[in-house]
């Protein structure tokens, strides 16, 4: 996914989010890519990230963190051509709408937030394209996604291998396991 795609899902997008917001009590049907949006961040949310992987616990680093594990989502769905393009598409506005969620709930506000949310998914974007292009490279991919380059040696090692062992049970599952939420 490039990131000219990731930019152009955030166009006209708050107006669709508020819309879904206002009304979505009128449809059953659940958002797209929500299920796997769910666990994603409930990897995201794993002790071991924080404790082991020393990962900041804060709002940076969590970020940090959620970002990365979308990315690395993103790159393994890219391997499965336009079907998985529509399930990265999916991905990417359900992140979009949380993180414009997210942040009207710490109290952005309509004038700064699309500039925000447009920040947060270019972002995503880079972190996509360094996994991409990580070439196995674990260690230096996971320094500059998670820690910004200054991580303890021993935490770099961990994050890297749990990134990799991530990246593995991506490869495992299925698209439509992880169209439902489901991760090997």
């Amino acid at each position: 996914m490039t990131q000219a795609l990731l930019l152009a899902a955030t166009k006209s997008k708050p107006q669709r989010t508020m819309l879904g917001f206002l009304f979505r009590g009128l449809t059953a049907e659940p958002a797209r890519g929500a299920a796997l949006f769910e666990a994603l961040t409930a990897e995201a949310r794993r002790p071991h990230w924080f404790v082991e992987g020393a990962v900041p616990d804060t709002l940076d680093g969590r970020f940090a963190l959620l970002t990365t594990i979308t990315a690395l989502t993103l790159v393994r769905l890219e391997q499965e051509g336009e079907t998985g393009e529509a399930l990265a598409v999916a991905l990417t506005e359900r992140f979009i709408e949380v993180m414009e969620s997210e942040h009207r709930e710490l109290g952005l506000g309509d004038p700064t937030l699309g500039r925000t949310v447009r920040k947060l998914v270019t972002m995503l974007a880079n972190r996509t394209e360094l996994w991409r292009s990580a070439g196995g490279d674990w260690i230096g991919a996971a320094n500059q996604s998670l820690y910004k380059g200054e991580a303890p040696a021993r935490a770099l090692h961990d994050s890297a291998g749990a990134l990799e062992n991530l990246s593995r049970r991506l490869d495992a599952t299925s698209l439509r396991a992880l169209r439902q939420g489901k991760i090997a």
